[in-house]
C-alpha cells in the first residue's frame, strides 16, 4: 500500500516543493490516537532531515498521542548536542520542551535490546546459498514497545551491504543487536561488494525481510531519494513498497555510468563522513570503476580516526581482503564480523595465495591518520598537503578520475561488468 509518491527523475524539488509534499504525504497518514516513534538517520547521510523534523512537528505531532524519535545509529557512535542541534534544529533538551523526546539507539548496551526471535539455521542456510550457516538471534530497541506504530523515514541510496540502504535496514542495524549486524555484513563480504551494491535483490536484503517479521509492532516508511543534494523522490507507505519504489528511482538517479575503467581515481570523501568507518564510502561506490592494478585515494583531510566505535580492532586486525580472513579464520572468527566485513569492503576484493595477499586495487589513504597508522593498518598513504586537485580534474581521456564529494552515487561501467573476485 502506497500513500502517497512524487518524483520519476533526476529534477530536484525546490524547498517549498519538498515541504508541500511532505504535508500532503503526512497529511494522508492516520496517526490520530496513537503513539508514533519516527525511527531516523543520524548526519551521515545527505537528508533533508532538519526539514523532516519541522514539518513532523507542526503537521504530525498535533494529530497523534505522542511522537517521539529515534536515531537509527546501528554500531555509529551517539550524536553529540552539537550534531544534534545541525541535524534536526535542535538540542535534546530543547526537543524536550517541545513536547517530543530524541533517544539514540546504543548496539551493545542489553538493557536497550529486546530478543524479538531467531532466523533458524536452515533458512539462513537457504538464503545465503550456503555461505552462513549458524541460527540468527534478532534484537531491537525495547524502547519500540512503548509505541503504537513505527515511521522509518530516511533515504534510500545504492548500499555496499545491502544492495540499496533503507526500509528494513532501519531495524537492522538501525535499532537492533550486535548478532544479526555481525552476520549480514559478514554475508556481504562473502559475496563481495561489487556484486552486492547497487543490485535491488540481495540475500542480504532477503535477510532483513525475515528479520523484520518478528518485528512486534506494525511500521510505515517514509522514503526520500536524493540527487546531489537536494530530495527528487518521496515515497509513503508500507515499508517494502515504499522502499522498492525509492530503490527503483535511486537506481535512475544515484548510479553514475562509465565508457572505461580507470587507472586512477580521486575519491574526495565530504565532511559528513568524519571516520574511515564510514569515509569508507568513497571507496565502495568507486571500487567498479577502478582498473585492475589501479588505485583509488582516498582524500579526506578532515578524517583523522579510523573508527570511535570499533577502531581498537581495526588496528589488530588491519585491512584485509576476504580470503586472506577465510585463510586464518580460526585467528579472526572471535572479532566481530561486520567489522571483518568493513575491512574487507574498505581494500577490496583480490586473492590470498602462498601466504601473500594480492589486492586487485591499491587503496591509499590521503587523511589526517598517520603514516605509520597506514602502514600498520595495511593501507597505503599519501600526504593530502601534497596534492593538488587540479591534477586530477578533467583527465578522464587519460585514465583519471576526480569525483568531489564521493560516497553516495554509485558509479558503475556502462557494459554492466563489474569486478569478479573469481576471475582474478
Amino acid at each position: 500500500m502506497i500513500l502517497y509518491e512524487k518524483g520519476t527523475s533526476a529534477d530536484a524539488f525546490t524547498p517549498d516543493q519538498f515541504r508541500d509534499f511532505l504535508r500532503e504525504a503526512i497529511s494522508r497518514y492516520d496517526v490520530k490516537g496513537k503513539r508514533i516513534l519516527a525511527i531516523i538517520p543520524d548526519a551521515t547521510r545527505t537528508f533533508p532531515m532538519k526539514t523532516i523534523f519541522t514539518v513532523f512537528m507542526e503537521d504530525l505531532f498535533p494529530r497523534a498521542k505522542t511522537l517521539h524519535f529515534l536515531i537509527a545509529l546501528g554500531t555509529h557512535p551517539p550524536m553529540t548536542d552539537e550534531e544534534l542541534k545541525h541535524h534536526l534544529g535542535v538540542t535534546y533538551e530543547e526537543a524536550q520542551n517541545l513536547g517530543t523526546e530524541v533517544f539514540n539507539h546504543i548496539y551493545n548496551d542489553p538493557k536497550q535490546l529486546l530478543h524479538i526471535g531467531t532466523i533458524p539455521r536452515e533458512e539462513v542456510e537457504t538464503i545465503s546459498q550456503g555461505l552462513l550457516k549458524e541460527e540468527i538471534p534478532v534484537t531491537v530497541n525495547r524502547l519500540i514497545l512503548d509505541y503504537d506504530e513505527l515511521l522509518i523515514v530516511g533515504p534510500v541510496f545504492p548500499h555496499e551491504v545491502v544492495g540499496f540502504s533503507g526500509g528494513y535496514k532501519y531495524f537492522f542495524p538501525g535499532i537492533s543487536g550486535a548478532e544479526i549486524i555481525d552476520q549480514f555484513h559478514w554475508l556481504a563480504a562473502l559475496i563481495t561488494n561489487p556484486k552486492i551494491i547497487g543490485h535491488k535483490e540481495t540475500p542480504v536484503r532477503e535477510i532483513l525481510r525475515r528479520a523484520a517479521r518478528f518485528m512486534p509492532r506494525p511500521s510505515m516508511k517514509l522514503a526520500v531519494v536524493v540527487t546531489g543534494k537536494e530530495p527528487c523522490g518521496l515515497f509513503l507507505g508500507d515499508p517494502e513498497e515504499a522502499w522498492s519504489k525509492a530503490a527503483d528511482l535511486s537506481s535512475q538517479v544515484n548510479i553514475v555510468w562509465k565508457d572505461h575503467p580507470f587507472h586512477t581515481v580521486l575519491s574526495v570523501i565530504p565532511e559528513i563522513y568524519n571516520e574511515l568507518w564510514v569515509g569508507g564510502k568513497g571507496m565502495y561506490k568507486l571500487e567498479p570503476v577502478v582498473a585492475d592494478g589501479g588505485k583509488i585515494i582516498l582524500y579526506a583531510p578532515h578524517i583523522r580516526e579510523i573508527s570511535v566505535t570499533h577502531g581498537k580492532y581495526l588496528r589488530q586486525i588491519g585491512y584485509h581482503v576476504r580470503d586472506f580472513f577465510l585463510t586464518h579464520w580460526e585467528e579472526y572468527k572471535h572479532y566481530p564480523w561486520g567489522v571483518l566485513a568493513h575491512s574487507t569492503h574498505v581494500k577490496g576484493i583480490g586473492k590470498y595465495q602462498g601466504g601473500k595477499e594480492y589486492p586487485r586495487i591499491e587503496v591509499i589513504l590521503a587523511t589526517g591518520i598517520p603514516k605509520d597508522l597506514c602502514r600498520q593498518i595495511n593501507l597505503g598513504y599519501m600526504d593530502y598537503r601534497h596534492i593538488r586537485i587540479e591534477d586530477y580534474e578533467g583527465k578522464e581521456d587519460k585514465g583519471v578520475l576526480y569525483v568531489p564529494r564521493a560516497g553516495e552515487m554509485l558509479h558503475r561501467l556502462a557494459d554492466g561488468t563489474v569486478p569478479d573476485i573469481d576471475k582474478l
